[in-house]
């Protein structure tokens, strides 16, 4: 009985283990991902600038 006990409590602690690392991970995984979103934002905001800024020079090249 106490095998089974001690084997159960190691299965729990590897579990627990295994979770709080995984968690670490996700969280890790999320403020990753923010940085990108965060970074596709910018890299769009400056392909509008350069679309604009294009056009603006398309507009002015005579027929």
């Amino acid at each position: 009985m106490d095998k089974v006990l001690a084997s159960l409590e190691q299965k729990i602690r590897l579990a627990a283990e295994l979770c709080q690392r995984l968690r670490k991970e996700n969280q890790g995984l999320r403020q990753d991902l923010a940085t990108s979103q965060q970074q596709v934002k910018q890299l769009n905001a400056r392909l509008d600038t350069a679309k604009s800024r294009l056009d603006s020079v398309i507009d002015k090249i005579p027929s």
